[in-house]
């Protein structure tokens, strides 16, 4: 029985394929079963939505279902809504409510698609899953290692560092070693109906909404003052929970007498006055930061890096940043080599030693001010 290489000659016997109905989990389907071993696909719905227009999961699972068919795969369904609303949304919205901005999409990975999904992928025979994340892992020395995706571009190890080392152990990235249009081409020569299919966006299962409307359902709207830093107010906004450090969309600040035509920023808030502050300046101290703090630390080979040249980032997407790192605990400060802007609590900062991520931690406080 021949095994691919992204299973890294892991004895398997049985894989567990995620399908969400789009072009990568689609892809992935096709390699897995390409690779000879046995598997199924199941589709997984964490979300009960009160509509169809934001979160079309009846067509994902339509899409799912006709894939397998295609691909002559046994597909299940399971629905996790409940341990989806216990263990990531309801963390989403307290972050929100005490006025950081968290990302849900990293404790979804670990909490839902590689816990509980692996959990039910378990008790139908499967030893692995397989996700169409753009990430790869190699093994050294008995120890799993996650690390970057072949496109850069794509790349979602970001949003997998806080996954356990038993969970990478389980896990296997078919497409994690080709690049998006790659996978397009090759869906669409395996006749795969999804294969030109859009990109999913949006917080992770519940789909593309405006996040201020999205989130006025569980956190009220609370008109309050917008002011500039020396507490002049030149505006309301209806609840700080809903402004993130460094937004200047959406802040409904026409001209301001004696200011410059130029955006505004926020810079800072207090969710106790329910005030949020903003600037001209994009570069405002309040904006700016070498150094930060993080809690909830977590690493993926169960270590932490030592005596490690590192890089990290702050965001999705951001280039890698040159950092120093000091551990204390589940605690840890760490030093930019140049000043990074809106490093806002609740986000996390990832790090990586060239393509190998390591795992990273919550931003919990930093050198720029928060609450003015």
């Amino acid at each position: 029985m021949h095994q691919a290489d992204f299973f890294c000659e892991q004895p398997v016997e049985k894989v567990m394929i995620a399908m969400s109905g789009g072009v990568d989990s689609s892809l992935t389907a096709k390699l897995v079963l390409d690779s000879g071993v046995d598997c199924a696909g199941m589709f997984m719905k964490n979300w009960e939505e009160q509509d169809d227009q934001h979160c079309p999961a009846q067509v994902d699972a339509d899409d799912a279902r006709q894939v397998a068919a295609h691909l002559q795969l046994k597909l299940y369904t399971r629905n996790f809504a409940a341990e989806y609303w216990d263990d990531v949304f309801q963390q989403f919205l307290e972050e929100y409510r005490i006025g950081r901005t968290p990302n849900p999409d990293i404790l979804c990975n670990r909490e839902i698609k590689f816990k509980v999904f692996a959990e039910h992928a378990e008790d139908l025979g499967a030893s692995h899953i397989a996700t169409g994340h753009y990430a790869r892992k190699k093994v050294s020395d008995g120890i799993h290692w996650l690390c970057r995706g072949a496109d850069y571009n794509k790349d979602q190890s970001y949003f997998l560092y806080a996954i356990t080392q038993q969970q990478l152990q389980r896990s296997v990235f078919p497409i994690g070693g080709l690049h998006k249009p790659q996978v397009r081409e090759l869906a669409a020569a395996a006749g795969i109906v999804v294969h030109a299919k859009r990109d999913s966006t949006g917080i992770c299962f519940i789909g593309e909404r405006r996040l201020r409307d999205f989130l006025g359902q569980w956190l009220p709207p609370k008109t309050g003052a917008i002011c500039l830093e020396n507490g002049q107010i030149i505006g309301e906004h209806t609840g700080a929970q809903y402004y993130t450090l460094g937004q200047r969309q959406g802040l409904g600040i026409g001209g301001v007498r004696g200011a410059a035509e130029a955006p505004w920023y926020v810079i800072g808030k207090n969710m106790e006055k329910n005030i949020i502050y903003i600037s001209q300046n994009q570069e405002h101290s309040a904006l700016m930061s070498n150094q930060l703090e993080l809690n909830n630390l977590s690493w993926v080979s169960e270590q932490a890096p030592v005596n490690a040249s590192l890089s990290a980032k702050i965001r999705y997407r951001q280039q890698d940043q040159d950092c120093e790192l000091s551990i204390n605990g589940d605690q840890a400060v760490v030093h930019f080599a140049d000043r990074q802007w809106a490093a806002t609590p609740g986000q996390s900062v990832v790090f990586y030693s060239q393509d190998i991520c390591h795992g990273g931690g919550i931003i919990n406080s930093s050198n720029a001010q928060v609450i003015l």
